[in-house]
C-alpha cells in the first residue's frame, strides 16, 4: 500500500497588489517523509514566496492568493487562511531562512531564542525549554553549548548563526523542514558541512524537506527530487537522477549547460539568452516562449506539466524533445 505524501500542494496561485497577473501561477508539488525536494530557478521565479504562503508568512495586505491547497499530514488547509496555518509554523513546519544575520533578533540571547520556539508550542516552563535549546545546540554541532547559549547572535561566526537558525527550526521536531538557500552567504567548506548536518538531522527524524535554491550543485547533493521553476511556474519536475540524466524542458537544459564543469576542455559557457520577461510584459501561454529556441504559434498556450515516459513531468509542447528532434531532422 503506498502511503499518502507529508504534503501536497495543489493549484497554488498568488498575486501581489497591483500586479496584472500571477506571480505565482498554479503550482502543484509533493513532498514525501524523509524526501527531499529542491525547488531550483533564478532569483524572482516565485520560490521563496511559495516558500512563506506554506508558513503562513505572506502579509495579507500586499499579497492575494489566488487559490490553494495544502494537504499535511492528513488535513487539508486553504493557503489563503494564514491564521490556520500560523498554528503549524514553528511546530510541525519549521522553516531556515536564507540570512540568520537579519532572521535572528540582536538584542536577545540564542538561548532565549530557542527557548521561546518551545514554549509557544509546548506546556514547559523556562528552564525545561533552556534544557531543550542546549541539548538541540549540542545536537547541531555547537561548540561549548553552554556558554553560546548565553551569547548573542553577533557574537557567532556565520556558519555558528547558521546551526542556530537549524537548532531553533528543530527544536520541536517538525515532520516538515523548508530551507531557503541555508548556504548563500557561506563559504563552501562551511555550506558542505552545514548541508551534512541537515541531511543527518532528517534521517535521524525522517522529516521531509523542500530545500530552495539557484545552485544546481546544491541539488546534485541533497535532492531525492526536484521542481524546477521559471517566472512564477513550475516547469520541469522528478527525481534529481532523472531530470539531470535527461532534461526535457529548454530552460532546465540552459540551466544545466551554463554550470562550469570541471574536467574536459575549457569552453565559453552557455547562456539562456535574453531576460526573464517582466509581469506586465509576461507573454501568453508559455512563460518562457520569448527565450525558447523552439517556440512556434501553439506556444501562445500554456502547456500542461504532464508525465513522460522517462519517470518525470514537464510543461513544454514539445517534450520529450528527442522526439521533436528526430521529426524535424
Amino acid at each position: 500500500m503506498i502511503s499518502d505524501p507529508l504534503l501536497a500542494v495543489e493549484g497554488f496561485s498568488l498575486r501581489f497588489a497591483g500586479s496584472p497577473t500571477d506571480v505565482v501561477q498554479e503550482v502543484d508539488f509533493l513532498v514525501d517523509r524523509g524526501k527531499t525536494l529542491c525547488i531550483v530557478g533564478e532569483s524572482g521565479c516565485g520560490k521563496s514566496v511559495t516558500a512563506l504562503a506554506l508558513m503562513g508568512l505572506l502579509p495579507p495586505n500586499v499579497t492575494r492568493i489566488g487559490g490553494g491547497t495544502m494537504h499535511f499530514e492528513g488535513k487539508s488547509y486553504d493557503l489563503s487562511r494564514f491564521d490556520k496555518i500560523a498554528a503549524l509554523r514553528g511546530d510541525r513546519i519549521a522553516m531556515i531562512f536564507q540570512e540568520p544575520m537579519t532572521s535572528l533578533n540582536p538584542a536577545f540571547r540564542i538561548g532565549n531564542q530557542i527557548a521561546e520556539a518551545v514554549r509557544r508550542h509546548r506546556a514547559a516552563s523556562w528552564s525545561e525549554a533552556e534544557e531543550a535549546a542546549l541539548n538541540i545546540l549540542r545536537r547541531v554541532g555547537i561548540p561549548a553549548a553552554e556558554q553560546r547559549l548565553r551569547e548573542y547572535p553577533h557574537q557567532l561566526s556565520g556558519g555558528m548563526r547558521q546551526r542556530v537558525m537549524i537548532a531553533m527550526a528543530l527544536v520541536n521536531h517538525p515532520s516538515l523542514l523548508i530551507a531557503d538557500e541555508p548556504t548563500t552567504a557561506l563559504d563552501v567548506t562551511i555550506q558542505a558541512q552545514i548541508l551534512d548536518l541537515i541531511r543527518e538531522l532528517q534521517d535521524e527524524m525522517g522529516m521531509g524537506t523542500i530545500m530552495i535554491t539557484h545552485d544546481l550543485g546544491v541539488v546534485a547533493e541533497i535532492a531525492t527530487d526536484v521542481a524546477v521553476m521559471y517566472a512564477g511556474q513550475i516547469i520541469e519536475m522528478g527525481p534529481v537522477s532523472e531530470v539531470f540524466a535527461n532534461p526535457q524542458h529548454p530552460y532546465t537544459i540552459g540551466l544545466m549547460s551554463s554550470v562550469p564543469r570541471l574536467t574536459g576542455p575549457r569552453e565559453r559557457l552557455a547562456t539562456v539568452p535574453g531576460t526573464v520577461p517582466t509581469l506586465a510584459l509576461m507573454p501568453p501561454g508559455c512563460r518562457f516562449s520569448s527565450r525558447c529556441p523552439f517556440t512556434a504559434p501553439i506556444c501562445a498556450e500554456r502547456p500542461k506539466l504532464r508525465k513522460l515516459a522517462t519517470g518525470h513531468s514537464a510543461a513544454c509542447h514539445f517534450a520529450p524533445l528527442e522526439d521533436m528532434l528526430e521529426q524535424s531532422a
